[in-house]
């Protein structure tokens, strides 16, 4: 069974990004049960590991439960790397976790990038901040990003078809589809995704919490 991993570094408790890139994830599972396929999907929620990446930062010696994420990651077949927008960049937490992987230790995973904040202005992040990082460990970023600015929950500014868009892209590479979209199966590396269909519209529940949160 492939596995998709979410590194989410939202804060919050429950957390918009980690929403956000649950979304992702629960469509993209539902994408390869329509192809007949399974998809296990785990998390990483940097929140509970930030006493574990202070004390790698100030000895270099991860932690089991460091070990165990780094592990986690390094071995999944696909990633959605998710992180709130803090002074215009990925958030501290979100750098300290990719800053102990070694290089090259994603090369040829396919990732989603998916990025939240308070304001659209933020936007840039992904391709500025988020795609180099991930490009520098030689991951395979696929080229959707998911971006959700608090404003955009619950209003029709395109949100559900980004979401579309990163869902057919890596049900499209899970599957091995080279621009067929999920309904083709076989090998996933080196694949190109093609689309896949909307996902639900926000639950009342989802869009009342994203409504009055400010985007971690």
């Amino acid at each position: 069974m492939r596995t998709l991993v979410i590194v989410n570094a939202g804060l919050g408790d429950p957390s918009t990004t980690r929403l956000v890139a649950d979304r992702i994830a629960d469509a993209t599972v539902a994408a390869l049960a329509a192809a007949g396929q399974d998809l296990s999907v785990q998390v990483v929620d940097l929140r509970s590991l930030a006493g574990d990446l202070a004390t790698f930062m100030t000895t270099f010696i991860p932690t089991p439960a460091l070990s165990a994420a780094q592990e986690l990651v390094t071995d999944a077949d696909a990633v959605i790397a998710a992180t709130p927008v803090f002074q215009g960049s990925y958030s501290g937490l979100f750098k300290m976790f990719f800053d102990t992987l070694e290089m090259k230790s994603l090369a040829g995973v396919p990732v989603t990038m998916v990025a939240t904040a308070g304001t659209v202005r933020h936007s840039m992040v992904l391709d500025f901040a988020v795609r180099p990082l991930l490009s520098f460990l030689h991951a395979t970023v696929l080229p959707t990003g998911v971006f959700a600015a608090t404003g955009e929950f619950g209003a029709s500014s395109g949100l559900s078809d980004r979401i579309a868009q990163a869902v057919g892209e890596l049900a499209g590479v899970l599957l091995g589809a080279r621009g067929e979209g999920p309904e083709s199966a076989g090998d996933h590396h080196g694949a190109e995704g093609g689309h896949a269909a909307a996902p639900e519209a926000e639950s009342d529940s989802f869009t009342a919490l994203l409504a009055r949160h400010s985007g971690n």
